[in-house]
């Protein structure tokens, strides 16, 4: 059986990239790429420390954190689409022109 922290040292890494990427790009489908990686990072964590402490509840959460970022994913996404339909591109700095 793989040890708890080897698990725990794949999700610092991924939590890591998708930190780094949300931070460094300013592309809006690349930052919610990266949303979602950190996302599954912590669901990874989750499943490999309830696997760990032998506990389902664990599992369960991680359920409904899917289900959370399904539904965080098509908003976002939905966003991008009406951005683009009115600047022509999917900058993060176009967002400032949308109000009012």
């Amino acid at each position: 059986m793989i040890p708890v922290s080897w698990y725990l040292v794949l999700t610092l890494f991924l939590f890591a990239i998708g930190a780094f990427g949300f931070i460094a790009r300013r592309n809006v489908i690349i930052m919610l790429m990266c949303i979602e990686i950190m996302l599954n990072a912590v669901n990874v964590t989750l499943v490999a420390l309830g696997r760990g402490l032998e506990h389902t509840t664990a599992h369960v959460l991680v359920f409904f954190i899917i289900a959370v970022a399904a539904a965080e994913a098509a908003i976002g996404l939905a966003l991008v689409v009406l951005l683009f339909k009115k600047t022509r591109e999917v900058h993060m700095d176009e967002f400032r022109t949308l109000k009012g």
